[in-house]
């Protein structure tokens, strides 16, 4: 079989099961959405929320980058080798609020049993800082030097189902980041220099910026007078 009918009988594959991803996705949006605790109060912990599905055209391009490395993805091994088909980022003002979304993503699972998790959540972070945070949370950390930072979580409605959504749980300010890195880098990253280096320098924008919003909120919430 050619690497090319592969990776259509993958994308065919892919296209089957559209319709229930999309379904398991928007639930998982509307679950973060809605969640009255979560979106509730003066600072809600979930500021937005949004989903997508994998586009097919890049997801041909990485089926054939893997066939290319000698690491194939089939349509018998799709649901289980690619599991960000169906993504959810869910966006926060300050980082201490990813405590109380962690929180409510782990009742979800362990107390509802609504969800199961495909593997262990992770934390993802350049920042030494942010390593410890995350740490602290239970997280199992990981250190980008992309300096890419996000929590991620992977969750199917019950273990044996081949429906995988990928959550990201991210702060404002490292979205912009992202969605520059991601403007630039993927699926090819960018050879030019000077935009390399501008990277860099928004890494260092975004930390101060981080920081300074959360030295906000914890003054705002030590006022007495609040």
């Amino acid at each position: 079989m050619s690497d090319q009918h592969a990776a259509d009988l993958a994308l065919a594959a892919f296209e089957e099961r559209r319709h229930e991803l999309s379904i398991f996705m928007k639930g998982v949006e509307g679950w973060f959405a809605s969640h009255p605790k979560l979106t509730g109060g003066s600072t809600s912990a979930v500021h937005s929320v949004k989903s997508r599905l994998k586009d097919s055209g890049h997801l041909k391009e990485k089926i054939l980058r893997k066939q290319a490395g000698g690491d194939p993805i089939t349509a018998d091994n799709l649901f289980t080798r690619v599991t960000d088909l169906a993504g959810v980022r869910v966006l926060h003002l300050y980082q201490e609020q990813a405590r109380a979304i962690h929180a409510a993503i782990i009742d979800k699972v362990a107390n509802q049993r609504d969800w199961v998790f495909n593997e262990p959540p992770k934390a993802y972070t350049w920042d030494p800082e942010a390593q410890g945070f995350f740490a602290n949370m239970g997280l199992e950390v990981h250190v980008k030097d992309s300096f890419y930072t996000s929590v991620h979580y992977l969750v199917r409605p019950r273990a044996e189902s081949p429906h995988c959504c990928e959550i990201q749980v991210r702060t404002l300010f490292e979205e912009i980041w992202g969605e520059v890195d991601h403007t630039l880098n993927y699926p090819n990253p960018t050879d030019n220099v000077a935009c390399r280096e501008q990277l860099r320098v928004l890494t260092k924008v975004v930390g101060a910026g981080s920081r300074l919003v959360d030295a906000i909120f914890r003054t705002a919430a030590s006022d007495p007078t609040k």
